[in-house]
């Protein structure tokens, strides 16, 4: 496991927030970065935007058009990246799709993406049986292949956690990403089922908006992955976004602690 997702982990419930690279522009995700920090984030998730992101919802779909319509790139995002690692050594992984990757080119992404110093890579669209090519790269490379387990994995959970690098990203609901009244998956049965194969962090996303959402779920796991509220905030309030979104996840974090 790289030290750094490790760390995140260390003796306490992880908080991690998602944002899309270049919603509202760069700079400003360089700042939000710095926020995120400071508010309480343990790892963070960078969004590399893609034009047809499958397990998206509305919301993160949308912060994927603004931000490749605001000319962002795969280069532009490598390069913002080394720009925040002269001031912080906070864990970060990128999510995003298959095709960006492999558009890049497998090898000349992850071997960069190691280089600027990112810890781990998130392929929602990307299952188990066909994560070999990925994963040899990265394990190659020392960046985690995070994987993430859904509601209907049943079976396959004891298989991917035993694959599994980083961190499990366990799915709290069904469907693409998006806010929930209601979480009704068992997550602690899922976490269970991970632990009983191996002992790895185990962090919940999808659907987590609330404080109370947040404290139920990390009661039940390693830690807490929200990405479309923050993102909502980021449409919101456009460049003016920070100080919100601060505010937010010393919010959710404080719920988790």
């Amino acid at each position: 496991m790289n030290k750094r997702i490790a760390q995140a982990f260390a003796g306490r419930k992880a908080f991690i927030p998602f944002i899309t690279c270049g919603d509202p522009a760069l700079e400003v995700t360089e700042q939000l970065v710095y926020a995120l920090e400071e508010a309480g984030a343990d790892l963070i998730e960078l969004g590399i935007p893609f034009s047809d992101p499958t397990a998206e919802g509305p919301v993160i779909q949308a912060a994927n058009v603004r931000a490749l319509s605001g000319g962002v790139t795969t280069d532009k995002i490598f390069d913002l990246v080394k720009r925040i690692r002269e001031k912080t050594s906070i864990p970060m992984v990128f999510m995003t799709y298959a095709n960006v990757v492999f558009s890049y080119g497998t090898e000349r992404f992850v071997k960069t993406a190691a280089e600027i110093g990112m810890d781990g890579l998130i392929l929602p669209d990307v299952p188990v049986e066909e994560k070999g090519e990925f994963d040899t790269v990265c394990r190659q490379y020392g960046l985690d292949l995070i994987s993430l387990i859904a509601p209907t994995s049943h079976e396959r959970i004891r298989d991917i956690a035993r694959q599994a690098e980083g961190f499990v990203y366990c799915v709290s609901s069904l469907g693409v990403t998006g806010m929930r009244s209601v979480i009704t998956t068992d997550i602690g049965a899922m976490v269970k089922l991970v632990k009983e194969e191996r002992d790895i962090p185990c962090a919940v996303g999808f659907g987590i908006s609330s404080p109370q959402q947040a404290r139920k779920m990390a009661d039940q796991s390693d830690g807490v992955i929200v990405g479309s509220a923050i993102v909502k905030l980021c449409e919101k309030y456009g460049r003016d976004c920070v100080p919100y979104v601060k505010d937010y996840v010393k919010e959710m974090k404080d719920a988790i602690r």
